[in-house]
Order: C-alpha cells, then structure tokens, then sequence
C-alpha cells in the first residue's frame, strides 16, 4: 500500500489525509521495506512543502496550512518529525527543516499548536541537541531547534535542561561548520530572552562555573555575560543581564577584573 500522495492529481489530499499519509510512512521506516518506505516519506514531505509553501503553480491556503499543523500535532506526526530525523535523505531532511519553523508559527486563536505540542513534549529538545553528535543530521537539527527556542518556554527549558551542558562539548568539535552552528545555537539561548537566562544564573550560577571550568572555551561564557566567570557571587543583580551586544561585537568586549 502506498502512502504517499505526491502523485499528480486533480484532486490534492486534504490536511487531514496529508497528515495521516506522512504518519503512516513514517511508521513503515521500521518495516522490512525501508527504501521503500523512505521514498514514501520523502514524497510525502515535499507534498507538505508544497501545501505550506506553494509549489509555483498554486499559492498556499493559509486555512489549510493551519489546518495541517493542527492534523500533525493531533496525529503525534511532530514527535515522528524529530524520532525519525536520522533517518530521512539530505533533501528530505532539509525540507523539513525549512517546514518546520512554518508549522511552529501556525496559531489557532491566540495558542500557537505546535509550540504548545511541543512544551508536552519537551523530550523532542533534548533530542534535537543530542542530534549535534550526528553530522549528517546536526545542521538540520541545528535549525529546528533554533526555530524552537525563539519561543520563551522552550528556550527556557533547554537553559535548564541537563541537555544544555553539551553545547559546551559541541562548540569544540573539530568540524567547523557544526561548531559554528551550535554556537549561533549557543548564542540565541544566551541572548534571544534575558528574563530566563537572568533566572537560569541566578539560580545556576556555581553549576555554570563548574561547567565552565571544564571547557577550554570559558570565554563563551565570559564574552556572554560581560562578566569573569570564576569571580566572587554578584551582587549587582544587573550583572545576570545577559550583554546581547557584547556576543555580537566579539572584538568589543574586554574582560573584566574579578573581585578582590
């Protein structure tokens, strides 16, 4: 049985039918007839690029969209979007991260869906930063979790997860261009929502220099803040401010002194 509705056809599937074709695809990448499954799938998402985004010929249907991001949710086909990431071909894979970022934007009301999803399902951000360990998926992952962070519940969230301690690992990778990409990750977590950095230090502050202390990088850290890290507890509570300017303009900054 095939689930993929990429064929051409006067008669396009529905948000719901879309929904549940790139469910039950996904699911079949356990089966035996993985390539087949996975040219399905790789199908399947180009549909949905070209339901959100348009496909040249037609422009999307904002109802529709909106409609398909809630089908996705409904179905748990975000959570599959994530799981089976590793899976996926380059194209396919890129794809849906360019989609990925849309659907997060897709609101009912005033609840934005998928973001909503999403904070019941914050286990999808830890995998999302264990994907920096896998070259092939890691800028992908890359991507989607920055799109994920823009929001301040899940930006928080990784902030306080265990699972932020391994952006300092990833930004020493030996390939550059993963490197780079979990620092620009980095950097929007220090700089994209000061109240919930300011509340993660105030509460973190001696496990983020202990964390620190492992890392030949502390100057991350120190060029975020604006502050020595090392030094003795603040007592100014403006120095929790992350120094958004400061991570932009590296070469700005100057280290200050601790206190004596």
């Amino acid at each position: 049985m095939s689930f993929s509705f990429f064929k051409a056809s006067r008669s396009r599937p529905g948000p719901s039918e879309l929904a549940r074709a790139i469910k039950d695809s996904l699911l079949a990448l356990d089966t035996k007839t993985f390539a087949k499954a996975l040219e399905e799938v790789e199908k399947n998402i180009l549909s949905m690029k070209h339901m959100i985004c348009g496909d040249g010929e037609t422009e999307p249907n904002q109802d529709q969209v909106t409609q398909l991001a809630t089908e996705i949710c409904k179905e748990d086909v975000l959570s599959l979007f994530v799981q089976k990431l590793p899976s996926l071909g380059w194209d396919a894979r890129k794809d849906l991260a360019y989609c990925w970022g849309i659907l997060l934007r897709q609101q009912v009301g005033s609840t934005s869906i998928c973001v909503d999803y999403i904070e019941n399902h914050l286990e999808l951000l830890d995998f999302l930063v264990f994907c920096y360990n896998n070259k092939e998926t890691a800028l992908n992952c890359g991507n989607m979790l920055r799109e994920c962070i823009k929001y301040p519940s899940l930006a928080k969230y990784v902030l306080e997860s265990t699972s932020f301690e391994l952006f300092f690992k990833y930004v020493e990778l030996p390939n550059f261009d993963i490197a780079s990409d979990a620092l620009a990750t980095f950097k929007d977590l220090l700089t994209k929502h000061e109240t919930a950095v300011s509340q993660y230090l105030s509460v973190h502050y001696e496990e983020a220099i202990g964390i620190s202390k492992l890392c030949d990088k502390k100057a991350i850290l120190e060029v975020s803040f604006g502050i020595p890290f090392g030094a003795s507890k603040f007592t100014n509570n403006e120095a929790l401010h992350p120094r958004s300017s400061i991570l932009e303009d590296n070469d700005g900054f100057v280290e200050g002194k601790p206190d004596e």
